[in-house]
Order: structure tokens, then sequence, then C-alpha cells
């Protein structure tokens, strides 16, 4: 019975569409803090403008203020959750592809505005993509569910941080931007053959419920208290990762590998530990409750930072930048999992893409506010004193779980 019930979990309809909404929602958000990093680094942009640059990802701290348009309303084609995914991942495709075309030496700015424009549409796909995982998996697969989302969603970034950066040694930049686009067609083909998730009972019918009932369902669920922590958390739990990353195609390239290494080294090495993070994490999350995993899983994460401290002290060796991307891709999937995981266990069906909107955005918080001073971090101290400094804002988070997720507690 038990093994059957292992194999149901597996092996079903629901898992595969988890695959395809990680990778579409994974996408754009790469295309961000990989691609377009590395892209302005070559194109002599300096690493405080980088690290400020991370500001254009705003709309994923934010978008939990237009959520309850997208969960109120729905568009005259495909259902409420179908017609939006369409709409935003064709808007993607049309930003995405734009962005080539603009030259930073010319205006800066420019590019800033249409890599915002990026970050408002994967925002809002990843609002309507959330809710619609949270129909869709049943509670006993959430554990599971979120880790193939999670780790799809890391495997999408392949193809801006490695295939666009290998096209970019022999193509002009606008060509490499055309290709990355045309990948935002697997999410359209997820949204044209996936069926419309039956409609909650307690959704809501009024604009006014879409904004309000969501915050009040949570408060009272929780308590004024106890949901001021869980929200602490959410901001806190992924702060070291999220300011280790943030530079990540910047750091490769300071210390002294080819675009070309980056792309194929770092990226196998990504590859490979992506896969086996998701075989790993999915199956022991099918056992392994949710608060457990929070602290196995975050504790590698911690630790998987200092891969990177000593990539900076070793130079540009491909052997260790194979070790450190690995490690570094296994430690936070892993962690992101069971965080995703949490997020899912902690929203109501009746008001997922709101609530799953507002966790999510506490949780991309520190990638873009915090994450705009990286740069200005590094100049100052150094890569390998960021990544130590990185690990230490790793530690609250951590100490969080002993409120919000303690070890013993039923989940």
């Amino acid at each position: 019975m038990a093994t059957r019930s292992i194999r149901e979990a597996i092996v079903n309809r629901r898992m595969l569409i988890c695959v395809f909404t990680g990778f579409t929602s994974g996408l754009p958000l790469y295309i961000l803090i990989q691609l377009v990093p590395g892209w302005l680094r070559t194109e002599g942009v300096g690493l405080a403008e980088i690290g400020f640059f991370t500001l254009v990802q705003i709309p994923y701290t934010w978008k939990f203020l237009w959520s309850p348009i997208m969960d109120r309303y729905t568009l005259p084609f495909l259902g409420r959750r179908r017609g939006w995914m369409l709409a935003t991942q064709l808007a993607l495709m049309a930003s995405i592809a734009a962005i080539g075309f603009l030259e930073p030496a010319v205006s800066i700015w420019a590019v800033a505005y249409m890599a915002m424009a990026v970050a408002f549409f994967s925002a809002s796909q990843d609002i309507v993509l959330d809710a619609y995982r949270r129909e869709l998996l049943p509670d006993q697969e959430l554990g599971l569910g979120n880790s193939i989302h999670v780790q799809a969603y890391r495997l999408s970034g392949l193809v801006p941080g490695a295939l666009a950066l290998i096209l970019a040694d022999h193509l002009p930049w606008h060509s490499v931007f055309l290709v990355v686009a045309v990948f935002m067609c697997i999410g359209i083909a997820l949204t044209l053959s996936i069926s419309e998730p039956v409609r909650d009972p307690g959704s809501p019918r009024t604009i006014r419920q879409a904004v309000i009932e969501p915050f009040r369902e949570f408060i009272g669920r929780q308590g004024i208290r106890p949901a001021l922590l869980v929200l602490a958390f959410l901001f806190l739990y992924k702060l070291g990762d999220n300011m280790a990353t943030a530079l990540q195609t910047p750091f490769f390239i300071d210390v002294g590998f080819s675009l070309t290494q980056i792309g194929s080294i770092a990226k196998t090495a990504a590859l490979s530990a992506a896969i086996v993070g998701a075989m790993i994490g999915g199956l022991v999350m099918i056992r392994l409750p949710i608060n457990r995993a929070l602290w196995l899983f975050g504790v590698v994460q911690v630790v998987s930072i200092l891969g990177f401290a000593l990539l900076s002290e070793v130079g540009p060796n491909p052997w260790f930048l194979g070790f450190a991307v690995a490690f570094e891709y296994l430690g936070v999937g892993l962690g992101t999992a069971a965080l995703t995981a949490y997020i899912a266990r902690s929203t109501n069906k009746a008001f997922a893409a709101t609530q799953f909107a507002l966790f999510t955005a506490l949780a991309a918080t520190p990638r873009t506010l915090a994450n705009a001073v990286t740069g200005l971090m590094v100049e100052s101290v150094g890569w390998t004193n960021f990544f130590v400094i990185c690990t230490g804002l790793a530690i609250p988070g951590m100490l969080l779980l002993f409120k919000v997720a303690p070890w013993n507690a039923d989940d």
C-alpha cells in the first residue's frame, strides 16, 4: 500500500505539469539575474551599477498588489487561470526579445525599463502559475510537486546562463536574446494543453473580497504575532543565499573564467546537481515532514555559500568551479524546494493567487532590495569576505525555524 502510494505520488500528470510550470516560471528570472548582468559586464558596465540593476526586479516584491485583480477577473479566453497565463507569456516573449536590440553604452536607462517590463510580466505569470499549482496539487503532494517545480525552475537557468553565454561568443547579443525568447513557447504550449482547474467555492466574487479576505483569513488563522513571525521568516530564510548568487555571472568573469567556460562547466555542474537535488528533495519530501525539510535543507543551503568563498581564493580552476556551482545548486535547490512547499502549505486554496503572491514576494524581497548593494559590498570588502558575510546573514532565518517550523511539530 505504501509502495503504491509513493509510486502514485511520483508518476502522475500533475508532476509533469509541475516540471513545465517550473521551467516557464524560472526562465525570465534567470534572464534578469544571469544573462543581463553578464551582458552588461561584457559591455563595460561597473559592478556597482550592475548591483543596483537588481532593483528592476521590484515587481517581484510588489506583485501581491495586483494579484487580487488576477484572482477576481477572468480574461475573455481560456478561463481564469489559463487566460492570464497566455497573456503574460506572450508579453514575456516580446519583451525578452526586445532587450537585445538595446545598447547599454547608449542608454542604460532604456535597458533598465525593458528589464523591469520583463520582471513585471514574469511576476504576473508567477502569480497565476503558483495559484494554478496550489489548486492542482492535493495536500499530500505539495512537498514533491513543489520540489519538482523548484528544480525545473532552476534547470531553466541553463538557457540564459549556459546556452546563451556560449552563443554570445559566436553571435551578436540581439540574436542571443531572440533565441532565449523563443523558449517561452514551452510555457505557451503548457497553457494550451492543460485544463482549467475547478474554482474553489470560497474564491472571491468581488474585487473587495479579493483584496481584503486573503489577508483577513491568514491573520485570523495564524494570529497576529505568529503571522508576523511567519512573514519575517519568509523574508530572512533565503537572504544570504539570494545575496550570494546576485552577481554570480560577474563573479565568474572576475575570477577569470571565459563565457564559454561559464556556460559549459558551470552550467553542466548545475544541471547534474539540479537532477540529483530533484531526486533527493522530491523523494525525501514524500515522507519527510516539511518542517524537518526546512531544517535539513536549510543547513545545506547555508554551507553551500562558502563554496563561492573558496572559489574566489582558488582562482580560475575549472574543476573547483564545477564543484562550487554543483554544491550551490544542490543546497540552494533543496532549501528553495522546502520553502516553496512551506508557502504552499500556508496558503488557503480559496485565496491562492493573492496569498501565494504575498508570501513569495516577501521571499523575493532580499533578492531585489538587499542585492542592490551587493556590488558596493564587493567593491568594499572583496569577493571572499562578501561570501562570508552572506553566510552570516543566512543564520537569522534558520533561527526563526524554532518558532515557525519546530522540528517535532506536526505539519
